[in-house]
């Protein structure tokens, strides 16, 4: 009996879900799109350092050091940009862009100094 009205729930939790997303706009769409890419890239990392092994940990740590501060980067680009996020109603769309950029670059000048 708990079981079913577990499973309405997980349903009903979905397909909230599913609607939410539908009515989100396409440029956060492909903000989203490109968070699990980054995601998904560090973990694929991960996983050969798990395989392989972590000879040079350096550039291991710093391939997913990049990923991960390049999702963050993309989640804060995404919240700047989210017109329904009254806090940066007053940012235009380029200005939180260049930002965006101007961090990543400074992200990866970092990491490039971490190699060596």
């Amino acid at each position: 009996m708990g079981r079913s009205s577990t499973t309405k729930d997980a349903q009903a939790l979905f397909h909230s879900l599913r609607s939410a997303y539908a009515a989100t706009p396409t440029n956060l769409k492909i903000i989203d799109l490109y968070v699990m890419f980054a995601v998904f890239t560090a973990l694929i990392q991960v996983v050969y350092m798990a395989i392989v092994g972590s000879f040079p940990f350096n550039s291991f740590l710093s391939g997913v050091l990049s990923c991960v501060g390049t999702a963050v980067l993309a989640v804060c680009l995404r919240i700047q940009v989210n017109k329904e996020n009254k806090e940066f109603k007053d940012l235009p769309p380029e200005r939180a862009f260049a930002d965006f950029v101007l961090c990543n670059l400074v992200l990866h000048l970092v990491i490039m100094n971490f190699l060596g």
